[in-house]
């Protein structure tokens, strides 16, 4: 399948990371001097996509590499081991055997599931031998009001049932006093749990009220030793948003021309449909260029935006949609 605008389309297995940010000792320069123009902010914001167009085959490509980045996902109270292995099934034949053959696509993976802790041992008995990560939420996910000695311990006990990638949840109240130093603190603690696995730091940014607060907490949050900044745990009342996204990857492109230190993005949080896949890889591209795009720096946290893009595949390669039915999760 044609390669586009630097996404690869070739075979691949699952989105395994490469530890880029080592920590750096806290610098409290570029947090105090952070200021984001909400209104200057939105304007680009609403440009995202509308630049250029992507049709066709060209689609088709883009679509398929946004499944390699996709962080396959269940974070519900009600999960269960089937559940699990049901997504897991998912996550290993993302696309129709039928659809993947006629784009000429092989090997195509998801970029990891994200499950609770005591999910992982299913997930990963059910990944065996796919290479495909999984990564689990800790930290008292999603509010993070659990005390931080129990934090840790969850943080260790998903990586001892074999989580590659966790996915941690910052106290939103000392980004909101802006605490820094505690927060760095903290963060740079959850670091150290995570031992040889990767660390993806949500911000929860719907609780943290500015954008400039945003950054601040982005900023700290890199310098502890964040391998991926995410955007929210989808349980916020306002999640992904583009306004938010481009303050977090101006953040994380001011710290990686401070230190040199190449940093994952993560949005999650009501991400649905086809269209948002190629709205959010358009805005990696466009702010910073096509390595980025790649699934060791950027993930995109959803479940139910898969079944949209295998539905525009389908359509592509026959012309008609089909019912979701057809197209199911597990």
């Amino acid at each position: 399948m044609a390669d586009n605008g630097g996404v690869s389309t070739g075979p691949g297995q699952g989105g395994a990371l490469t530890r880029a940010n080592p920590p750096v000792p806290l610098d409290l320069r570029p947090v105090a001097h952070a200021a984001v123009n909400r209104s200057a902010t939105e304007r680009r914001a609403a440009q995202i996509g509308t630049r250029r167009s992507v049709k066709g085959l060209h689609q088709a490509a883009w679509l398929v590499h946004a499944i390699r980045c996709i962080d396959l996902t269940t974070l519900a109270g009600d999960d269960t081991a089937d559940r699990v292995r049901r997504l897991c099934a998912k996550a290993r034949q993302p696309v129709r055997p039928d659809i993947q053959a006629a784009l000429g696509v092989q090997g195509l993976t998801t970029g990891a599931v994200c499950v609770y802790p005591t999910m992982v041992p299913h997930a990963v008995a059910a990944l065996d031998g796919s290479g495909i990560p999984v990564a689990s939420v800790a930290t008292g996910f999603p509010a993070g009001l659990t005390p931080l000695p129990l934090r840790l311990a969850e943080i260790r006990w998903a990586v001892e049932q074999g989580a590659a990638e966790i996915d941690i949840v910052i106290t939103r109240e000392l980004a909101l006093r802006g605490d820094w130093p505690a927060l760095y603190d903290e963060i740079a603690a959850m670091r150290e749990a995570c031992g040889t696995a990767h660390m993806k730091a949500i911000l929860a940014t719907g609780d943290l009220g500015t954008l400039t607060t945003v950054h601040r907490a982005a900023t700290v949050a890199m310098q502890a030793g964040a391998d991926f900044i995410k955007t929210s745990t989808g349980k916020e009342p306002q999640n992904a948003t583009l306004p938010v996204a481009l303050t977090m990857i101006r953040a994380l492109r001011d710290h990686q021309d401070a230190t040199g230190h190449v940093v994952g993005f993560k949005p999650a949080g009501g991400l649905r449909t086809a269209k948002e896949a190629m709205v959010w890889l358009s805005l990696i591209r466009e702010e910073l260029g096509p390595r980025a795009m790649q699934p060791d720096l950027f993930r995109i946290g959803a479940s139910s935006m898969l079944g949209d893009i295998e539905r525009q595949l389908e359509h592509f390669v026959t012309g008609r949609y089909a019912a979701q039915s057809h197209h199911p999760m597990g």
